[in-house]
């Protein structure tokens, strides 16, 4: 799909959170990726393999510290945490957004449909189980809940796109804004750990059984994790602090291909480049680093890498993949990557891949591996997310105040 519009609407990050495995806060990540910390686990009573779980601990939120509402599930939970960082951030408080259209967009795959497990159990069991794990699902939808919890009104959207969402709710944002549809957007993506989500990715044997290893010539497959990544964003105005960063384009597009494997050439990613690029009104020179996908499975990163080759970057151009500090988000992958793209072109350069000791040499494209690290020569970046369904979505990025 083509995101290319006639709007000259500059939009900018004021702010971003993050909460993952690798650290409760986007600073507390960005340690982890710099010292290579990998923080997973496997709990058996839960999965049998290696997960990033986001440390248990009580949560002190800054901006969000006068609500006294229990979020209902843990998605919702982990969305509020990235928000309440983002806000605080950016300045801003529950106060300053009454009276200001605020658009809320999140990705999410699951958003918590599977926390009703126990009570299905019991009532398979033949017993009758208390109904409130029934009220919660019917009040689940995340974008709907927080937008009552903040007290904000405005456009609201939730994108369930696979391991695309968190990509595609950053980018309907960014459209928001251009089109005049809300003066601030909080977008990103939040997903929380599931048995059933976890089995499904064993069914189609992408587990790996020991920590993920993202373009390594000996990657066994990917490591579930779960988190949020938010952005604050809105039109940049000369008059106001200097941002974070800028959204600078958007581009999607499907593979047509699989129903959960890339193309081989990564056909669609190549599209969803351009069209980002076109949207961005930038080339393939502007780029000074790649976030990609990098789950460590052996189809998407063999595919991803022939994609960027065939896409025309030069091979000097820095590619990596967070996922081993984070594990595979899912649905919050998109927002927590696009928040460790913005703090490496403001930090100025780039960590190595962690988890990967031997690029494969099989790769179209080289991959800077765990241990190394690459000083950056500009201010902009790409974010890519590949989901299932043959779906990819690319945000170009750049850089605001260090």
């Amino acid at each position: 799909m083509d995101m290319s519009n006639n709007s000259l609407a500059k939009i900018s990050v004021r702010g971003y959170g993050c909460v993952t495995a690798a650290g409760r806060s986007c600073q507390s990540a960005w340690q982890s990726l710099l010292l290579g910390r990998v923080n997973n686990k496997t709990l058996p009573t839960f999965f049998p393999a290696p997960c990033f779980y986001v440390d248990e601990g009580e949560t002190s939120y800054q901006v969000l510290n006068s609500k006294r509402e229990k979020p209902h599930n843990r998605t919702i939970s982990l969305a509020l945490q990235a928000i309440d960082e983002a806000l605080a951030q950016a300045g801003l408080s529950l106060e300053e957004l009454q009276g200001k259209r605020v658009g809320l967009a999140l990705g999410t795959t699951v958003g918590s449909t599977f926390d009703d497990e126990s009570y299905y159990r019991t009532w398979e069991e033949g017993k009758n189980p208390e109904p409130g794990p029934i009220h919660q699902h019917l009040d689940n939808n995340l974008a709907a809940y927080i937008q009552r919890f903040l007290g904000i009104h405005g456009p609201r959207i939730v994108i369930t796109n696979a391991c695309a969402s968190g990509t595609d709710a950053i980018g309907m944002a960014k459209i928001w804004l251009e089109q005049g549809l809300c003066d601030i957007a909080i977008a990103g993506g939040a997903d929380a750990l599931s048995r059933i989500a976890c089995n499904g990715f064993k069914s189609l044997r992408l587990i790996s059984e020991t920590s993920c290893q993202p373009f390594d010539a000996e990657r066994q497959g990917l490591n579930l994790g779960e988190g949020a990544g938010i952005f604050v964003m809105e039109p940049y105005s000369a008059g106001k602090k200097a941002p974070l960063g800028f959204v600078r384009g958007y581009g999607v597009a499907g593979d047509a291909y699989h129903p959960t494997a890339p193309h081989p050439q990564g056909r669609g990613l190549q599209l969803a480049i351009a069209s980002a690029l076109k949207n961005a009104r930038l080339d393939l020179n502007n780029i000074s680093m790649i976030n990609a996908h990098g789950t460590g499975t052996a189809v998407n990163d063999q595919a991803e890498t022939q994609a960027i080759y065939q896409a025309g970057f030069s091979p000097s151009l820095p590619m990596v993949s967070t996922k081993g500090i984070t594990g595979h988000t899912l649905g919050a992958a998109g927002g927590v990557e696009a928040v460790f793209t913005l703090m490496s072109l403001n930090e100025g350069h780039l960590p190595g891949t962690v988890g990967c000791h031997s690029p494969d040499p099989l790769f179209a494209f080289p991959i800077i591996p765990e241990g190394e690290e690459r000083a950056l020569l500009g201010r902009i970046g790409m974010s890519q997310s590949l989901a299932f369904g043959g779906s990819n979505s690319v945000l170009i990025l750049e850089g605001g105040r260090i």
